[in-house]
């Protein structure tokens, strides 16, 4: 069996050599990159990160920039893994982290089912190579398929919130593990860019339905030395799509920069 359900009826898939398929038979195809698209809709266009968006992060995330981060994720998740445990990372991108929760928790000999949401095919086409032991999907955050209460984790690195869809999918006392960037994440960037630069908004970490368990912070200033990787973090941000050609173009003559990276981990526990 599958850990996904159908989105039309929410029976049970069954993974079969070529597609997923429930028992009132809707039948979805696995893609050649090994990912099914449950997404509830298909209207024509992309949806979510796009080429552009997937590629520069890809590009960025392979050169190592954020391995404290990766690590510190995996480490956390680990924490509160166990044998036949279900995790899922909800808004995977191309499973940089994703994976590396995956040999991590090999390495140690934990047996788990992982399985990866994202809204985005381009970014899920992208995660082929890093896809073995994951089961992948093309799928909303608001309208998870998979069946309530069936997960023990449930990870979310820079990606939509939905509070009750969480709640819902996540078992009795179940983890939720949030990313989120803090107050000076990327300033130095953002000075070379903008005129009027502002920091990140960052609220109380109290979010209703669950109980804050462990955070930590990671505050790490990284030098990039290539003009291609300085571009490429900058066009795997949101800022790319809401910046101007003329404001991009500052970072032409940018050859080395030392920029902020902050971030906080934290696990909470369903109530």
């Amino acid at each position: 069996m599958s850990g996904f359900i159908c989105p039309i009826c929410r029976e049970q898939l069954k993974h079969e050599e070529k597609n997923m398929k429930c028992s009132r038979g809707h039948c979805y195809d696995i893609s050649r990159s090994g990912y099914t698209n449950l997404l509830m809709s298909q209207k024509s266009g992309n949806h979510g990160d796009d080429k552009i968006m997937v590629h520069a992060r890809r590009d960025f995330l392979e050169k190592g920039y954020y391995n404290s981060l990766r690590d510190r994720i995996s480490d956390t998740v680990k924490k509160y893994s166990f044998d036949g445990c279900t995790i899922l990372d909800a808004g995977c991108g191309e499973c940089f982290y994703t994976s590396d929760i995956c040999s991590k928790l090999n390495a140690e000999g934990i047996s788990a089912e992982i399985l990866a949401i994202d809204i985005s095919k381009n970014a899920l086409a992208c995660a082929k190579k890093r896809g073995a032991g994951i089961s992948r999907a093309v799928a909303s955050i608001f309208h998870i398929p998979v069946n309530d209460a069936s997960c023990d984790i449930v990870v979310n690195v820079f990606a939509p919130f939905c509070r009750s869809e969480f709640l819902r999918i996540l078992k009795k006392s179940g983890i939720y593990i949030q990313i989120i960037p803090l107050e000076e994440h990327l300033w130095e960037l953002k000075q070379v860019v903008y005129d009027n630069p502002y920091k990140n908004i960052v609220h109380d970490y109290v979010i209703e339905g669950f109980e804050l368990v462990k955070s930590s912070e990671i505050r790490k200033k990284i030098t990039i030395e290539s003009n291609d990787d300085i571009k490429n973090l900058f066009m795997m941000t949101p800022y790319y799509y809401k910046t101007s050609e003329k404001d991009f173009r500052k970072l032409n003559d940018i050859d080395s920069i030392k920029i902020s990276t902050e971030f906080a981990v934290l696990a909470y526990r369903k109530l």
